[in-house]
């Protein structure tokens, strides 16, 4: 057996892609539209992992504008994990496209954000733990992850 992908339905995607691509620096590996269906399938990827992938699936809005589903609050689906090279960098990028840290790294090992679509992301420090550092040693939790 081979894992393949972790679906997530984007609410909005380009606000999706930007969070993914351009905040967690996954890259788009293929696309995919389908317009009998309504719909758009974008795959993502790390470098590191290529083969272990993230499908955004887009529904398109109804012809009037109206959204063609609500997704809810998303807290069933748990969360996708993802190692980074530096987690402070990591999250001060976030930080600077809007997102907010929901549980920031105080230990320089593990931060809690959400994506646009509500999905929780969890961030792990590769290798050793960073020595703790402001701002984030000492900000408090906001939220839910």
């Amino acid at each position: 057996m081979k894992y393949l992908h972790t679906m997530i339905r984007a609410r909005d995607l380009e606000a999706t892609l930007r969070f993914f691509r351009d905040g967690l620096g996954l890259r788009e590996t293929r696309r995919r539209e389908y317009a009998q269906g309504r719909y758009t399938l974008v795959f993502l990827a790390a470098d590191e992992t290529p083969e272990a992938e993230i499908e955004l699936t887009y529904n398109w809005p109804h012809e009037d504008g109206r959204a063609s589903e609500d997704y809810g609050s998303a807290r069933n689906f748990g969360h996708l994990a993802f190692r980074v090279d530096d987690i402070y960098a990591t999250c001060t990028r976030l930080q600077a496209l809007g997102v907010t840290i929901n549980r920031p790294p105080r230990d320089g090992h593990m931060a809690f954000v959400r994506s646009p679509d509500l999905i929780s992301i969890e961030l792990l420090q590769k290798g050793d733990p960073l020595p703790p550092a402001e701002p984030w040693k000492s900000m408090p939790n906001t939220g839910t992850w």
